[in-house]
């Protein structure tokens, strides 16, 4: 299997996580404890462990290997873009969310608290 890496580099607990081979960065302790990881053909142990293009992962229990290899220059491109849509999204939810913030707390006591007339009856022991 090969892995597109776009940037500098990742960790090794962020590959395994993102390739869904565990299933929270938290199990990457124990994954690693139980399970020979082989980083360049020596064992790796370390869940931070940085890894960039040309290196080669390794499961032999699982028989999965993973060379690190660099994308081509359209798919750089499109992840620029995608990169500065995603930022361009994030300022405009932080923009709404300071907005909101100045008019009033969304979810306040006052806003979702009804009088007693509007509440519905309720029976005991239903």
């Amino acid at each position: 299997m090969e892995y597109k890496l776009f940037t500098e580099f990742i960790t090794l607990q962020a590959l395994l996580k993102e390739l869904s081979i565990i299933q929270s960065g938290g199990a990457v302790k124990s994954f690693l404890e139980d399970t020979e990881v082989l980083f360049n053909g020596q064992e790796e142990k370390r869940r931070g462990k940085k890894i960039r293009v040309g290196d080669v992962l390794s499961i032999p229990s699982k028989e999965i290997e993973i060379k690190i290899v660099k994308p081509s220059e359209e798919e750089q491109v499109i992840f620029a873009e995608e990169l500065t849509e995603k930022k361009r999204v994030a300022s405009l939810v932080k923009q709404m969310n300071q907005k909101n913030k100045k008019k009033g707390k969304v979810g306040s006591k006052q806003s979702t608290n009804r009088s007693k007339a509007t509440r519905p009856v309720r029976f005991p022991g239903t």
